[in-house]
């Protein structure tokens, strides 16, 4: 791609995709220096992040020409295009669309009704920038939850699901390009297919994937709904060595009212019998969580059940957030917790994560794996776990590898 071309990317797996989609249909479109800056909206302090890199982008590219997009300019666009460094706003729908770029130049806001959004756009890609070595596949877009808290599904809108033909050729696209693990992605990945005419689960879905894709060894799955675990997903993690054995979980809270009032599926016994369930059809498995510390209301006993709980299920790789007010949801007109709780809460879920972390790590130590090489001395256990390895491997490798010891966040190993 032409080095004019450059892309700012915030959030989530799925902007990473859509980045390199973006990337391509502009280079396509024949845009000269250009700045493409794909914004995130989770909290307040992503929109912040946007907007200096926006400024920043000005000083250092003059003369660029700075497109905005993603889901903050989804849902404020005339904020966005009111900046004086920004020439363009594009819609999330529009973002993928490849005539949105030959088309630039007369409006200065391209910004589609994204509640209107038909089918999940998913062109194929042909790799990642930035040293990327693990493939990010787009199989969902958009949400029809309304969490409380949320604004995503204002900017994202209605779940589509990517047709199966789409994700097995971009699987195989990946893997021609070297790419030795893919993760399928999307805003609410258990909600697939549920818009389809045969109402093909996830579970489903992969379980033809890899029957149809082979040579593909190692898969990944982004966030997961504890409420929406399909059969043929439980049947994959026992009986599937290809599904990596890392489960990222959308837990957001343990306090079954805190749950309620955020209008989640979910209990705090669901997150039990889930857990218990995984780790007896796959031992080796190891928990992710997105947690958020003081939403609205949240009193000290539930905000202490939530870290119980996390502490007791072991739950692993932790996302915490303070929660952030996003204007227009429900929870914005909410009792709200001071900001000071909300980062004291914040930290007392990270220093349970880094213990749950440093456990694990421990009982990695003395076990042969095989790793993904992500740097020259950096790679990932199946269980997502970071290693330092004592001699450089080639990136985007396979190798296997014996664990000697922890040192500190991550296990040193050398390959064997």
């Amino acid at each position: 791609m032409p080095p004019s071309v450059h892309i700012i990317t915030f959030g989530c797996r799925l902007n990473s995709y859509e980045s390199e989609v973006m990337r391509a249909h502009a280079s396509a479109a024949g845009l000269g220096d250009v700045v493409l800056v794909n914004t995130c909206a989770v909290t307040s302090e992503a929109e912040r992040q946007a907007r200096q890199a926006i400024r920043k982008a000005r000083r250092e590219h003059p003369t660029a020409k700075i497109i905005v997009t993603g889901c903050a300019a989804q849902i404020h666009p005339e904020r966005y295009a009111a900046l004086e460094e920004v020439d363009y706003v594009i819609g999330n729908n529009d973002k993928l669309i490849a005539e949105t770029y030959t088309a630039l130049g007369a409006n200065d806001i391209c910004v589609s009704d994204i509640a209107e959004a038909g089918a999940a756009h998913a062109p194929i890609v042909e790799g990642f920038e930035g040293g990327l070595t693990r493939g990010f596949i787009q199989v969902q877009n958009g949400c029809d939850h309304r969490c409380t808290y949320c604004i995503i599904p204002y900017g994202r809108g209605p779940s589509r699901s990517v047709a199966l033909d789409v994700i097995v050729d971009q699987t195989q696209t990946l893997l021609s390009q070297g790419y030795p693990e893919i993760a399928l992605t999307g805003v609410d990945i258990t909600s697939y297919g549920a818009e389809l005419e045969n109402k093909m689960t996830l579970g489903a879905m992969i379980r033809q994937l890899l029957d149809r894709v082979p040579e593909l060894k190692r898969l990944r799955l982004s966030s997961l709904d504890p409420a929406a675990i399909d059969e043929d997903l439980w049947g994959l993690l026992e009986h599937e060595p290809r599904l990596m054995p890392h489960w990222h979980l959308s837990v957001q809270s343990c306090d079954d009212m805190v749950l309620r009032r955020m209008a989640r599926r979910h209990r705090g016994k669901d997150l039990v019998e889930l857990c218990t369930r995984a780790r007896a059809l796959r031992p080796d498995i190891t928990f992710g969580a997105d947690l958020i510390a003081g939403f609205p209301s949240e009193t000290e006993k539930m905000f202490e059940n939530t870290a119980r709980l996390v502490e007791e299920l072991n739950l692993t790789w932790l996302h915490v957030f303070p929660y952030s007010v996003r204007s227009g949801t429900p929870a914005a007109k909410m009792p709200q917790v001071p900001m000071d709780i909300r980062r004291a809460r914040a930290a007392k879920l990270r220093e349970i994560g880094e213990r749950a972390v440093a456990a694990h790590l421990d009982g990695l130590v003395g076990q042969r794996l095989a790793v993904h090489v992500e740097q020259p001395l950096l790679a990932r256990t199946p269980t997502f776990a970071p290693v330092r390895l004592t001699v450089p491997a080639t990136v985007g490798s396979v190798i296997n590898v014996e664990c000697l010891e922890r040192d500190g966040d991550i296990v040193v190993a050398r390959g064997r």
